[in-house]
């Protein structure tokens, strides 16, 4: 007589045949003719040592992951393969080198999750023949040489410096654009470009200066040029 608990299941053999599977609950063997090997059907953990691997462009990394696997036919997992542990475990890291081996370094750091999907699916693949079932896989830490580590810093330097200027050129474009139109309606209105210089005059007294500014209308300006281009004129002509 024994017990099987919830989560075992009794893979029994008689007399060296497969006879059947049995608990969780009370069930009987007969002496001497049947064997039982137990299992556990709950989701174990393996976690992959890490692994010194090449990815696709040629830059040597260490990798290590999770994997989350549980046994859904008790009978294959027992007949099927000798120690299923051990066979996911040494299949999983396989599989995990070849696929870093298949993308590059850039891939690896940004796509992990689609990584993780493919070696899950892969991995499964492989592992339903002996009843087993992967349920997930997640890479870990990603350890590139300290070497890689400086080029990739100054490489995202260099971008942030170069998306920097372009907004600051874009800043200026956009500024002389704005000015220009500024000085287009104010070139039509004298009124305006007043009110602009007394503006920029009350802006200067803000300041705690000794300086003192003294602005000319722009009347005066505008009739001294006029001015000026008559006398020019009659000279040429005289």
């Amino acid at each position: 007589m024994k017990i099987a608990q919830e989560y075992q299941r009794a893979v029994v053999f008689r007399l060296g045949r497969f006879q059947k599977i049995k608990g969780p609950d009370l069930y009987f063997l007969i002496p001497l003719i049947d064997k039982q090997q137990r299992v556990d059907i709950r989701t174990k953990t393996a976690d992959l040592e890490q692994q010194e691997t090449i990815t696709k462009d040629s830059v040597t990394v260490k990798v290590n992951a999770v994997l989350w696997f549980r046994i859904v036919n008790p009978e294959n997992a027992i007949i099927q393969v000798a120690d299923y542990y051990k066979a996911v475990y040494q299949f999983s890291i396989t599989a995990l080198r070849n696929i870093i081996g298949q993308h590059s370094l850039d891939e690896v750091l940004r796509s992990r999750e689609a990584i993780n999907d493919t070696l899950q699916k892969m991995v499964d693949m492989k592992t339903e023949p002996w009843g087993i079932k992967i349920e997930m896989v997640e890479m870990k830490d990603v350890e590139i040489p300290e070497g890689m580590q400086r080029a990739m810093a100054r490489e995202a330097e260099a971008i942030r410096e170069k998306r920097a200027r372009i907004v600051k050129a874009e800043a200026e474009l956009e500024a002389s654009i704005k000015l220009t139109q500024g000085a287009k309606e104010m070139e039509g209105s004298p009124i305006a470009l007043e009110l602009r210089r007394m503006q920029m005059l009350s802006e200067i007294g803000i300041d705690n200066n000794t300086a003192t500014i003294v602005l000319i209308p722009s009347d005066f300006t505008n009739a001294a040029r006029n001015f000026s281009e008559m006398l020019m004129k009659q000279k040429s002509e005289g």
